[in-house]
């Protein structure tokens, strides 16, 4: 199976490394810096056939990849996948699936159309700990759900955004919410029943004066089947990252999930005594060497079986599309300063975006 990457930045060697360790055959990597791409060649001891690109529609035109991935710029994911998916490729797109619910459903249609696997990369629902999780609210363990929080308290300094200047921007990325936080957002959603009701929201800029967008999201969510969740989600902790939460409260059962990416199970308690709590701590945890786990692999796993079977891969374009419409729809909350009845159809981090900065000071004056 012929694999190619687009984007060979920060997220690139998790790509690298799962389709490596899914004995995909590489023939492409393609980054606008081009040395990027050699760079990644040549650490990974890539075989001499796979060439490198600065221009994807080129390489896709010589190797003729059957999966790729996108892991540039945000704001260039839809562009990128609607043409790939025209030419029949199957993809893995990088969080989020596109900054623009039109663009996101405009993706969704296309693999209908065209018959493609699109998988957006929520690779932490992969995570022993999550899998765990989710077996047992599938198996009504908690029975009714009361509430759920997913906490995000993690450290951005200057230097993260002076070496990609398009994070942080409207039109190429939003803030901590829709970079950082998006993976836990993804997860409460999809644990607490994905219908949702009502956002109502807070975001501002607190300590990074040179981004455009929020480094701080606080939001309350109504969920359809009566439960609610709480979302806090910040780039601003002093002096590094400390920790993503996840916490479930049902009627018979409480968990929380923790580590640098929701990868250890902290609490473990059931009516129902099904299982040992300690022993349920020691089977799921993991411990990676970045917040980015190791969810990338049993994701290309799954996407590349779903290609083989024909069938929709565990993490959909539509659980892209919901993830996004959640922090669209908390942006929308912040600006607006008033609930957001969701669903929502055509929302953007462009026109939701918020000038923190004129606030601040026209606050002051």
């Amino acid at each position: 199976m012929k694999y190619a990457l687009i984007g060979c930045g920060r997220i690139s060697p998790n790509h690298l490394t799962a389709a490596i360790n899914n004995n995909l055959n590489i023939v492409g990597l393609c980054d606008i810096v081009i040395d990027k791409a050699i760079k990644h060649i040549n650490d990974y001891e890539l075989q001499s056939s796979t060439k490198s690109y600065t221009d994807y529609k080129l390489m896709i035109d010589h190797e003729k990849p059957d999966l790729i991935a996108i892991a540039t710029e945000s704001g260039n994911h839809a562009e990128i996948a609607k043409y790939c998916i025209k030419k029949g490729i199957h993809l893995i797109i990088e969080k989020p699936i596109a900054l623009s619910l039109n663009d996101a459903d405009d993706i969704i249609e296309l693999s209908k159309k065209y018959n493609v696997v699109v998988s957006a990369c929520h690779q932490n629902r992969f995570n022993k700990s999550i899998q765990k999780i989710r077996e047992s609210l599938e198996q009504q363990r908690f029975g009714r759900l009361f509430h759920g929080t997913a906490h995000i308290r993690w450290n951005r300094e200057k230097d993260y955004y002076i070496q990609a200047p398009w994070r942080g921007t409207w039109e190429q990325d939003g803030g901590a919410l829709m970079n950082q936080c998006i993976h836990n957002i993804d997860l409460l959603r999809w644990m607490m029943g994905n219908e949702i009701d009502e956002v109502f929201a807070y975001t501002d800029n607190l300590k990074h004066d040179y981004i455009e967008a929020e480094d701080l999201g606080i939001a309350i969510v109504k969920f359809r089947n009566g439960s609610y969740g709480i979302i806090e989600g910040t780039t601003n902790v002093y002096p590094r990252n400390l920790e993503e939460t996840l916490y479930i409260f049902g009627e018979k059962g409480t968990v929380k999930a923790g580590g640098k990416s929701v990868n250890i199970i902290e609490e473990w308690m059931f009516a129902d005594n099904l299982d040992n709590s300690e022993e349920v701590k020691e089977k799921y945890k993991e411990n990676p060497p970045t917040v980015y786990g190791f969810g990338h692999t049993p994701l290309y796993a799954n996407v590349i079986t779903s290609m083989k079977n024909n069938v929709s891969p565990y993490v959909t374009a539509l659980d892209g599309r919901n993830a996004l419409e959640l922090v669209l729809a908390i942006y929308k909350s912040s600006k607006d300063k008033k609930p957001v009845k969701l669903p929502m159809k055509s929302e953007s981090t462009i026109s939701l975006s918020i000038d923190f900065h004129r606030e601040t000071q026209n606050d002051k004056n």
